[in-house]
């Protein structure tokens, strides 16, 4: 199993990424909040990874960390009607905290917002995962790469939570503050992201 890899991202789309490592290059799709972190192309990229095997296919997923690799692991593995892609078209949409955040609330409302998520699904979701993304399966992550670690996870929710009692719509929001994060980095305060959103 190829846990993670590194190499020189040769390009990046919104979904896809190419890196090449000793002369060969691999194909691994990305959810959208994963491309919004990755370096410039011809500079050094890491991805934590999982390959799903299939009998036409194996394809190579990447996350920015460890979490987000897991929790897309969950997805696919314990969701009953989520397939690999509509894993990666749920984490495009929201961050991770906000994610763990609809999960333990039960907001099936807005993750039935995700592409190819319906209510049932949504439903089916927050049941089988509400007691496996808890505050303690938040691990802390490296501190490179624009990974959060968890007191920095909190700044993103208090942020979006903000914007959300400013009128913006929950995904807008979610977005915004991602934005924000990337562009500010690890050390900008919930009032800095909030202020950056806004701009």
């Amino acid at each position: 199993m190829i846990n993670r890899i590194t190499g020189t991202l040769l390009s990046a789309a919104p979904l896809q990424a190419i890196i090449e490592i000793g002369g060969l290059a691999y194909e691994v799709h990305i959810p959208v909040t994963t491309a919004e972190r990755l370096p410039q192309p011809g500079q050094q990229a890491r991805l934590h990874t999982l390959v799903v095997y299939r009998e036409d296919a194996q394809t190579m997923y990447g996350f920015s960390t460890e979490e987000e690799r897991d929790f897309f692991r969950l997805l696919v593995e314990k969701v009953s009607g989520i397939g690999p892609k509509t894993a990666l078209s749920v984490l495009s949409k929201l961050s991770l905290p906000v994610l763990h955040g609809a999960i333990a609330a039960g907001d099936v409302a807005l993750l039935a917002k995700c592409p190819g998520i319906g209510r049932k699904t949504a439903e089916r979701l927050v049941i089988e995962l509400r007691d496996k993304v808890g505050v303690s399966s938040i691990a802390p992550a490296a501190a490179s790469g624009g990974a959060m670690v968890a007191p920095e996870e909190n700044k993103v929710r208090d942020a979006v939570m903000a914007l959300l009692a400013l009128g913006y719509k929950m995904p807008d929001a979610d977005k915004a503050v991602r934005q924000a994060w990337v562009a500010l980095g690890s050390g900008a305060t919930t009032e800095a992201l909030v202020k950056k959103a806004l701009g």
